[in-house]
């Protein structure tokens, strides 16, 4: 290894420290599950990293070769595995977007079942077959590079703001696994100008999964806080309303006719949004949509268009839809969980408990001829009929039940 290389390697270190600094330091502020393993996923990968870079082997020629190799080979299908798992926590696909949900979650397991059968072979056939070996963990790292890469894309097409920044930042690891690999089995083949490369590639890859980790993580703290009511007096809910709205909804409906493919309109009627006006002050309502709004977005993340068609009416817009019964219950599941009771503060400082009575009506179109306002009208006296089904399927009850008490 030439000075030059040992430089560029060395610069390389001193970049994945700072950027691991970022990440412990976001573990202390914010303490949260997806900071520990923010952390954990730089450590590992970037021990990968500087392993298959040769600095290691060359600062401490003294380390016992069967172990390097055994980590240089597994800790790199590993990461891989960690890669899949926490994209497909951070994209939040779980149940938007199940194909993609699914693609992660398994090749995350493949990924990390592809790490022991390498660790096996390392331990095995490490006099031999050291080429093979790596060989074998670069295309297992190669695929999981390819998952990664197209999960993003597809995010970012269905509306995802983030996910063009996490393409990029899955295309940086390309570079990164593909120069650390070729330097590390074909030591002569490679030039400095290809490190200096391979390295800028790693500590921007790692630098932009660190900062989208840390911005996503902001998103849903303050979702969260949102969430549980905080006790400002006039809250607003952040959510697009009127012609920004259909603006929206009408991008949403372009990008499903670009993959021809349908788009469902979810609308959520709070009829009861006033009740607590006498008895808790007529600002609670704005209390209200701000937890209500903030439980939605939660719920349908942040790809999906959630607006406010009018103050008793939310809008949920899921692009690209693949599985309409899947949409039909996520519809009841909403439903469920907006009509949780949530705490609201009065204006003279006493908390009230709010239960939501809210209606679904969901409307499922072919989005290349939709109209956005006709739509969401259509949706809205969908869940008005289901409301006034409801009424009417109670009232004979009611009556059945007063007779039987007289």
């Amino acid at each position: 290894m030439s000075t030059l290389e040992i430089v560029v390697w060395s610069v390389m270190l001193g970049g994945l420290l700072t950027i691991g600094t970022m990440a412990v330091v976001h573990v202390v502020r914010s303490r949260s599950p997806a900071a520990w393993r923010g952390m954990v996923f730089m450590i590992v990968t970037g021990s990968s990293c500087m392993l298959l870079s040769g600095l290691p082997e060359y600062l401490f020629p003294d380390l016992p070769a069967v172990p390097v190799l055994i980590l240089m080979a597994s800790l790199g299908p590993l990461s891989g595995a960690m890669v899949l798992s926490y994209l497909s926590q951070w994209l939040g696909v779980a149940a938007e977007d199940r194909l993609v949900h699914y693609t992660l979650t398994w090749g995350s397991v493949a990924m990390a079942v592809s790490a022991v059968i390498i660790t096996i072979l390392s331990t095995l056939f490490a006099d031999t077959l050291t080429s093979e070996i790596l060989l074998l963990a670069a295309a297992v790292n190669a695929l999981a590079v390819l998952l990664a890469t197209a999960a993003s894309v597809r995010s970012a097409q269905l509306g995802d703001s983030m996910a063009p920044l996490m393409a990029l930042g899955c295309l940086l690891m390309a570079g990164s696994v593909a120069g650390l690999y070729v330097h590390q089995i074909y030591h002569e083949a490679g030039t400095v100008p290809e490190s200096i490369a391979t390295a800028f590639s790693t500590v921007s890859f790692f630098l932009v999964m660190v900062t989208l980790g840390i911005r996503r993580n902001r998103q849903i703290r303050q979702l969260e806080r949102m969430a549980v009511q905080s006790r400002r007096a006039d809250p607003a809910t952040g959510l697009p309303r009127g012609s920004v709205l259909l603006s929206k909804v009408d991008d949403a409906f372009w990008r499903s006719s670009r993959l021809n493919s349908k788009c469902s309109v979810i609308c959520l009627h709070l009829r009861n949004l006033y009740a607590l006006g006498e008895d808790a002050g007529h600002s609670v309502d704005q209390q209200i949509l701000s937890a209500m709004s903030a439980r939605l977005r939660r719920a349908v993340g942040f790809r999906c268009v959630v607006g406010l068609y009018h103050p008793r009416c939310f809008v949920v817009v899921i692009s690209a839809v693949s599985q309409p019964r899947m949409n039909a219950n996520f519809g009841d599941s909403l439903r469920a969980l907006m009509c949780k009771p949530l705490r609201v503060i009065g204006e003279n400082g006493v908390p009230h408990m709010f239960t939501p009575q809210v209606s679904v009506g969901m409307v499922t179109v072919t989005a290349t001829d939709a109209i956005p306002s006709q739509v969401i009208d259509e949706a809205e006296q969908a869940a008005l009929a289901s409301e006034r089904e409801k009424a009417t399927a109670a009232a004979p009850l009611e009556s059945e039940w007063l007779a039987t008490g007289s």
